[in-house]
């Protein structure tokens, strides 16, 4: 038997809508691992899957798609050996076929499925890989240090590239938490000066400790026009702020799979080839473009430990804001 946290009915946090259920032992087919799981850093995805903003692709379902664990057995056709020590992360499949797939973008594939979503994720002791989705880890880092790169650091290095920043431009960043701390510091090893947008004053904070060269509210004007901006929080209006903070030519790329709306705004702040952009999932490239840089530096990535039952209390102090870490469920 193992454990895992499952969501059968989305509802408010506070409810706590995850349930601890005992569940037949795993067995992996040809092609997958069996893991068992060492830690699990908890996403904002996760909070809107579990409240609701997100519809769930299946139900009961096993949230969590930032993982780091030991592979334990190996179905006959997988290449990655038992006590290998591996990371996951939201991308759980691809067709492998499509245009997008054969193009460098299976990050677009409309049959992609993605961990704690389409396939049990990893709010659990154990849980199912395949095995050509699952990145073998190097030594040095603990589980609950690597476990947050896994989302909140790869899916920070797109939006990076996605901005065609170079070094001596002006990037903002629009929200603080675990991947804007971790954009931060890939920026700053690139030469770009960044400039923090947050109501927090303790990541005000943390961002000028981490090397921001200024900070300020959603809506007050950085010292100099930006280059480009990342948003991260999940609210339409910061979107149009992060616009307004635009030279021209400059980009905003949307860091969200949800966003509540995207308010009306004047055509002004788009004139001058200003632009708005998402960015969607992840590549493989990304993961072990990130999984590369963060073996050379010393990236720095602070975590708050829960253990797998408290998975509704962590949720619930993300949603609360102010944890100043990345969450991080320890079976």
């Amino acid at each position: 038997m193992s454990r895992a946290l499952t969501l059968a009915t989305p509802g408010p946090i506070g409810s706590a809508p995850l349930r601890m259920a005992e569940r037949r032992a795993l067995v992996p087919g040809p092609d997958e691992l069996l893991v068992a799981v060492g830690a699990c850093a908890v996403c904002r995805t996760d909070l809107q899957l579990v409240e609701g903003d997100l519809e769930l692709h299946r139900h009961p379902i096993v949230p969590g798609h930032q993982v780091v664990g030991e592979v334990v057995t190996a179905g006959p056709r997988a290449r990655t050996r038992v006590g290998e020590r591996v990371g996951v992360t939201w991308l759980a499949g691809v067709c492998g076929r499509c245009e997008f797939c054969t193009s460098g973008r299976e990050n677009l594939c409309t049959a992609a499925a993605f961990h704690g979503w389409d396939r049990d994720g990893g709010s659990a002791d154990h849980m199912l890989v395949r095995d050509d989705f699952a990145f073998v880890l190097p030594a040095g880092r603990t589980d609950a240090e690597v476990a947050p790169l896994l989302c909140a650091g790869v899916i920070g290095h797109r939006a990076l590239r996605m901005t065609e920043v170079e070094p001596g431009n002006r990037l903002g960043l629009y929200g603080f938490g675990s991947s804007a701390s971790l954009v931060l510091q890939l920026a700053i090893d690139r030469g770009i000066v960044v400039h923090v947008a947050t109501r927090n004053d303790g990541e005000r904070r943390r961002a000028l400790r981490l090397g921001a060269s200024s900070v300020g509210g959603y809506d007050e004007t950085p010292p100099e026009p930006l280059h480009a901006a990342i948003t991260f929080a999940p609210v339409g209006r910061v979107v149009v702020h992060a616009l307004a903070a635009l030279r021209r030519g400059g980009s905003v790329v949307v860091n969200a799979i949800h966003l509540d709306e995207v308010p009306a705004f004047d055509y002004d702040l788009l004139w001058h080839e200003r632009s708005v952009r998402s960015v969607a999932n992840v590549t493989r490239r990304d993961i072990t473009e990130l999984l590369t840089f963060a073996a050379r530096t010393t990236l720095e990535v602070e975590q708050r430990i829960y253990g797998l039952a408290d998975a509704n209390r962590a949720l619930a102090d993300l949603s609360a804001g102010g944890i100043g870490a990345t969450a991080v469920l320890v079976p």
